[in-house]
C-alpha cells in the first residue's frame, strides 16, 4: 500500500465509483486511514482522487491479495463480484468483505426502512419517503437511488429509507432494519448470478435482523427464510387479515387494509395495475413503520410517478406514448404490459438493448395477448425476435428514432406504445435515463 503504513487498521476500497468515493469520504469523517483500489489504469479522475484523498491514496492495476491482506477489512463496492478471485482469496485468509450498506447500518441511529426487488424499487422507496414527510418525520431517501447511503447519516435524521440491489446485499451480514420488504423476485442479472437461486439469496439477506418484514402475498419467493420468527405483513391480492389488499365497493376497486376501504384505485395518478400493487406495497411498508394511514393515502393521491417508469408523455392520434426506460429486465416489461394493458386495445412494444444473459420467452405470452407488435432495437434484438417469433409482428429498427417512426405505423387509435426494453442500455445509451430522454425527444418530435 504505497503512501500509507501497511497496518491492520487500514481499510481497503475496492472500486473508485460513486459508492467507493462515498465510502472513502465517510471514512475520512471517522479518521479511518484507507486505500482505494481500482484495477482501471486510465481510471478517469485518478488525478481528482489523489487531490481530494492523498497522492497515496490510490492504487491502481491488478488487484493483489498481499494488498489486501494488510487491510483489517475489505470494502467492496456493489459493482465488483465478491466471486472475484482475490476477494475470495482475501475472504479464505481471514479478511472481512463487506460493503457500504454494512458500514451505514454500524452506525445509522434513526430506524431504516430497506426495500428491494426485482421490480418497482424506485416508486416504491420514493412513495415510502412521500408518505413520511406527509406525516411530519424527517427522512433521509437514498441508496441505490439518489443519495449515497453513507452520505445520509446525521443525527438529525428519523427514519432512513433505503432502497437496496442485489448487489448491495450480496455483502450485508446483519442490516437490523426496522422494516424490510423484497417486492418480488424475477430473474435479472444473469451474467452475474449463476442461477435465479444465487440471486434470490442475495434478496434474501434484507431480512436478516429485521424487525419487521413487508411481503408479495401473490409472490412466494418474498417470503422469510424458516426460522425469521417475524411475522410479515403482507401486500397484494384481494383483502386479506394482516395485509393491504383490493377491495371491491360500490362498484369499483378499492385499496384496503384488511376489510377496511381505504381509498378507491381510481383515485391514484400512477397508472396500470402493477402501480395499484406498488401503492399497496408502500402503504404496507408505511404501515408496518408506524406511519399514519391518513398522510399515506395524501401522498398516494399526490403522487405522479417517476421518470422512466410508466411515464405518460404525450397522446397523438388517439394513441398514448409511455416511457418505461427503467423497465430494464424482462420481469418489468411484463409488469408495465400487463399493467397498461386493462386500458387500452392493443400495445406496441419496443424493446431491445443488453440482454444480461435473460430468458425472454416469459415475454411470449403477454405479448400474443396484449401486443400488436414489437418494435427491436439493440445488441440482443435478434435473441429477442427468436424468442417471440410467431407470437407477433416483429419489426427490427435502426436506432431509437427510427423504433419510434416504426411505431407510430404500427399503433392504432385505443393503443398505447410503450418503450419498455427488458434489456439494459449500455449497448447504445450511457444508462437507462439517456434511453428513456432519446425516446422522449423522438416522441415529442412526431408531427401530429
Amino acid at each position: 500500500m504505497s503512501g500509507l503504513i501497511a497496518t491492520s487498521q487500514i481499510t481497503a476500497i475496492v472500486g473508485a465509483g460513486v459508492t467507493g468515493l462515498s465510502v472513502a469520504r465517510f471514512l475520512v469523517r471517522q479518521a479511518q486511514p484507507f486505500v482505494i483500489f481500482d484495477t482501471r489504469e486510465d481510471l478517469a479522475n485518478a488525478e481528482q482522487i489523489r487531490t481530494e484523498f492523498g497522492s497515496g491514496a490510490l492504487e491502481l492495476g491488478e488487484l493483489k491479495l498481499e494488498s489486501l491482506s494488510l487491510a483489517h477489512e475489505v470494502v467492496v463496492s456493489p459493482g465488483v463480484p465478491l466471486s472475484s478471485p482475490v476477494l475470495l482469496q482475501a475472504a479464505e485468509a481471514g479478511v472481512p468483505l463487506i460493503g457500504d450498506i454494512e458500514l451505514f447500518a454500524r452506525h445509522a441511529k434513526a430506524p431504516v426502512v430497506a426495500i428491494t426487488g426485482s421490480n418497482a424499487k424506485s416508486t416504491v422507496t420514493t412513495l415510502v419517503a412521500e408518505m413520511a414527510k406527509r406525516d411530519g418525520v424527517n427522512v433521509a431517501v437514498g441508496g441505490n437511488i439518489g443519495v449515497g447511503a453513507l452520505d445520509l447519516l446525521h443525527d438529525s435524521v428519523e427514519l432512513y429509507v433505503l432502497e437496496l440491489s442485489s448487489f448491495q446485499l450480496e455483502s450485508v451480514s446483519r442490516l437490523n432494519a426496522s422494516v424490510a420488504c423484497i417486492l418480488n423476485v424475477s430473474a435479472d442479472h444473469m451474467d452475474r448470478y449463476s442461477s435465479l437461486q444465487a440471486y434470490h439469496a442475495a434478496k434474501l439477506r434484507i431480512y436478516y435482523g429485521a424487525q419487521q418484514i413487508v411481503v408479495n402475498r401473490r409472490d412466494v419467493l418474498t417470503q422469510p427464510p424458516l426460522g425469521v420468527g417475524v411475522k410479515p405483513v403482507g401486500f397484494g391480492g384481494k383483502a386479506e387479515f394482516n395485509s393491504f389488499g383490493l377491495l371491491e365497493r360500490d362498484g369499483g376497486t378499492w385499496l384496503a387494509w384488511q376489510f377496511e376501504p381505504l381509498m378507491p384505485a381510481s383515485a391514484l395518478k400512477i397508472k396500470g395495475t402493477h402501480n395499484v400493487d406498488n401503492a399497496l406495497a408502500a402503504l404496507a411498508i408505511g404501515h408496518a413503520a408506524g406511519l399514519k394511514h391518513e398522510a399515506m393515502l395524501e401522498a398516494l393521491r399526490a403522487f405522479t410517478g417517476l421518470p422512466h417508469r410508466c411515464e405518460w408523455i404525450r397522446n397523438l392520434a388517439g394513441v398514448d406514448y409511455f416511457n418505461d426506460s427503467k423497465g430494464t429486465n424482462v420481469g418489468a416489461t411484463l409488469a408495465a404490459i400487463e399493467g397498461l394493458s386493462t386500458d387500452y386495445d392493443k400495445l406496441v412494444l419496443i424493446a431491445g438493448g443488453e440482454g444480461k444473459g435473460a430468458d425472454f420467452s416469459p415475454l411470449k405470452p403477454a405479448s400474443q395477448r396484449h401486443v400488436r407488435a414489437v418494435v427491436l432495437i439493440g445488441k440482443d434484438a435478434d435473441r429477442l425476435a427468436q424468442a417471440l417469433a410467431s407470437a407477433v409482428q416483429i419489426v427490427l429498427a435502426k436506432d431509437m428514432a427510427d423504433a419510434v417512426s416504426q411505431a407510430r405505423l404500427l399503433a392504432q387509435s385505443g393503443d398505447a406504445v410503450l418503450l419498455s426494453p427488458a434489456c439494459a442500455s449500455f449497448d447504445m445509451f450511457n444508462g437507462y435515463e439517456h434511453r428513456g430522454q432519446a425516446y422522449c425527444a423522438a416522441v415529442k418530435e412526431l408531427v401530429a
